[in-house]
């Protein structure tokens, strides 16, 4: 009996320290294939930053100096992400990440860069559900439309000439498609119209990650 006895307690240990292993070696595994996703991530967000962003003026890492406003009426959701570009401590850019909310097939997430002077660094369209050969054009994969905001400001075109040209504006239309290149074009403004509320806010120092900035209506 005291051999059975032994020979029982000796499986539960084995079993037990494979049990123990196997945890620490899905743990282990987990924990690598998370940071690889997550540096993955960062990579990818860097590269989008780098096509919008004036990378010879900029000293700092954009991704390590972010923050959290609140400004739905103007960037199209309860928060958005500002990342912000200096030289040393000189402010160079921001970039935002609006939402579109009234794109013709859902919601369109955007990032939208505003040089320090007010100008448009650049926008990319960063995920959207519109309809393939229509509205789709609005990536840069599809076509050049998007990248004719860069250069643009509140004052070029005149704030009343922020529409597509159906409407009195002075930007492109997509034939078939007009509801997503107008709803971009108000997006980019209203984008526009917050950073110049907020001014050197949005380069302040924050006291936590969490810090928001309150923004301001439309």
């Amino acid at each position: 009996m005291i051999t059975k006895a032994k020979s029982i307690l000796l499986s539960g240990v084995v079993l037990g320290a494979f049990a123990i292993g196997g945890v620490s070696l899905v743990a282990v595994t987990h924990g690598s294939v998370g940071e690889r996703i997550a540096d993955n991530q960062y990579q990818a967000m860097k590269r989008k930053l780098d096509t919008i962003l004036p990378a010879e003026q900029i000293n700092n890492d954009p991704l390590q100096d972010s923050l959290r406003v609140s400004a739905r009426d103007l960037l199209g959701a309860d928060a958005t992400q500002v990342y912000r570009a200096r030289h040393d401590a000189s402010p160079v850019a921001v970039v935002l990440e609006p939402v579109v909310p009234d794109g013709y097939a859902g919601p369109i997430k955007l990032l939208v860069s505003v040089l320090h002077d007010g100008t448009l660094g650049g926008v990319r369209v960063v995920s959207h559900h519109e309809t393939p050969g229509l509205g789709d054009k609005i990536e840069e994969a599809k076509s050049d439309w998007v990248l004719e905001f860069t250069g643009k400001s509140l004052t070029n075109p005149p704030l009343e000439k922020w529409a597509v040209k159906r409407d009195g504006g002075e930007f492109d239309q997509f034939t078939g498609a007009t509801i997503t290149p107008r709803s971009i074009v108000n997006a980019v403004r209203d984008t526009l119209l917050y950073v110049q509320q907020q001014g050197e806010a949005l380069y302040q120092p924050i006291e936590t990650e969490t810090a928001t900035i309150e923004g301001g209506q439309g």
